[in-house]
């Protein structure tokens, strides 16, 4: 038997699957730990805790399997995280990841060095927080000893590259979101890292996804489990990867993924840009391809938020049951009308991509009154996050990218409310994918295309990737929706200059 593995280093946890060559799950672990915020707007973690994670969950999921039959590794992970290493491959200080929203100072100053039309011509994309080259410049201008110590920087999922194999390497779509990347010519821009005096010594080897990168080392082999020179493919930032998992690898196919953050990812033949910089533009896991996609900050987030500081009882009641406190949180809201009964949630939480491009944008109840219960808000919730997404989706429309289907994915896309919200928010079928392991199947099937067991990622995909049921937009619901849309769309505006404001008070 031919097996390969995907491991996938999220924000909350790093899951590691065993899949057949057909795609299916052999076997899954997951292993969680902290986020740490030392200040407001601010987010890290430790690196070693992913490199425990991935060490823990591999050997679960190769118990009773020959490690020799395991034919290649992918890897996914949370985009733009900044590592940096010093000359003994140590870890020079915690990651600043890609919910972080320190950088804005470091945003003006690369607008104003690179020039913003220049920025978008070589990097698809405008200075945001989240990108790695501002966390780079904070680092330069607050913490020079730690700059001058370091040796190598790189993303996430590269940092276990590394500790796997040995390799100094990246590939090209989760490199895309560094701000450092020539994305329409796949490849580290001189001119950027020059005006931003970043030496290129400092950045890794940048392959196509596909491609090997390296070889399991024999330390390597001893923590994980792995066979000695077992091949690891580039693999591809978690959107990217997740794309693949749900068979994004052509055009008029889209997802919408509910992690953490939510995503509207579309993929291109061809470089396409939103000159207001609202959705982000990167090299696809597909060589000569590219994706757009939108991003809300705190889809998922949101709702963990919620049912961490608010559903004590909900969370007791369900480890009493043996079951997931977020199926009682659909339940409550389910039974609850479209709407919310007028009450709406802004999901910034984490300040905001698509559209805004505001890191001082925060979270906010619309409309609270007193027959509001905990169940309105939960609704709220998962509704504020419906319409988030659904200006990522209008925003690719107006590109004229084609939207001929939607597939769902990510923990988000468990819940059929909420599959059903974006149905009717997007007026869009919305179909699920028989795997719900996302970013971790398409980094496997990244393996197999790399190590020859498919002739390439698409017939990977038609192999592993299966739809399952769908859900057709209501059309009372999306009449209904598409009011409440409408003042959604008008409270951003409304309280931009009091964001502003607030961010200045917590200076």
């Amino acid at each position: 038997m031919a097996y390969l593995l995907g491991i996938d280093i999220g924000t909350s946890g790093t899951k590691t699957v065993l899949f057949t060559e057909t795609g299916e799950t052999v076997a899954s672990a997951l292993s969680e730990y902290p986020l740490y915020q030392p200040k407001n707007g601010w987010a890290e973690q430790e690196p070693l805790d992913w490199w425990n994670a991935v060490c823990e969950t591999c050997k679960k999921v190769l118990a009773g399997i020959h490690p020799g039959e395991v034919k290649g590794v992918g890897l996914s992970g949370q985009m733009h995280g900044l590592v940096m290493l010093d000359k003994e491959d140590r870890v020079i200080r915690p990651s600043i990841i890609w919910c972080d929203q320190r950088t804005e100072a470091e945003c003006v100053q690369i607008t104003q060095t690179v020039g913003a039309k220049r920025l978008i011509e070589i990097t698809a994309n405008p200075a945001l927080t989240g990108f790695t080259a501002s966390k780079i410049l904070w680092v330069q201008n607050h913490e020079p000893w730690n700059y001058e110590k370091a040796v190598k920087i790189m993303l996430p999922k590269d940092y276990i590259r590394y500790m796997l194999t040995g390799e100094f390497a990246t590939e090209v779509s989760d490199a895309s979101g560094m701000q450092l990347l020539d994305v329409p010519n796949r490849c580290w821009s001189d001119e950027i890292l020059s005006k931003l005096n970043i030496d290129k010594s400092l950045l890794p080897k940048v392959y196509e996804s596909q491609e090997i990168s390296g070889k399991v080392s024999a330390s390597a082999s001893l923590l994980t489990g792995l066979a000695a020179g077992t091949p690891v493919v580039g693999g591809g930032g978690d959107q990217a990867a997740g794309a693949v998992g749900n068979g994004i690898v052509r055009e008029g196919i889209v997802s919408c993924t509910l992690g953490s953050s939510g995503v509207v990812f579309a993929s291109t033949d061809r470089v396409q840009i939103d000159p207001q910089g609202r959705v982000h533009t990167f090299c696809h896991a597909i060589p000569n391809t590219w994706h757009v996609m939108g991003v809300t900050q705190g889809a998922g987030l949101s709702l963990k938020w919620f049912r961490d500081n608010f559903c004590t009882e909900e969370k007791a009641v369900a480890d009493r049951m043996h079951t997931d406190p977020y199926i009682l949180m659909d339940k409550m809201a389910a039974a609850l009308p479209v709407g919310s009964e007028g009450l709406l949630w802004l999901p910034y939480l984490m300040g905001e991509r698509t559209p805004h491009l505001d890191p001082n944008c925060r979270g906010v109840f619309f409309g609270l009154s007193a027959i509001h219960t905990k169940a309105h808000l939960t609704r709220a919730v998962m509704e504020g996050v419906a319409f988030s997404q659904t200006d990522c989706i209008e925003i690719i429309r107006e590109m004229g990218i084609s939207v001929q289907e939607v597939r769902a994915s990510g923990g988000g896309s468990k819940s059929p409310l909420w599959r059903q919200m974006l149905a009717d928010c997007f007026n869009s079928e919305i179909c699920a994918i028989s795997s719900s392991e996302g970013p971790a199947l398409g980094a496997a099937i990244l393996a197999g295309a790399g190590t020859g067991i498919y002739a390439g990622v698409a017939e990977g995909c038609d192999i592993a990737v299966k739809k399952k049921d769908s859900l057709a937009p209501d059309a009372a619901n999306v009449k209904i929706y598409a009011g409440y849309y409408d003042l959604y769309r008008k409270l951003y505006p409304a309280l931009k200059e009091s964001f502003n404001t607030l961010a200045g008070l917590l200076k």
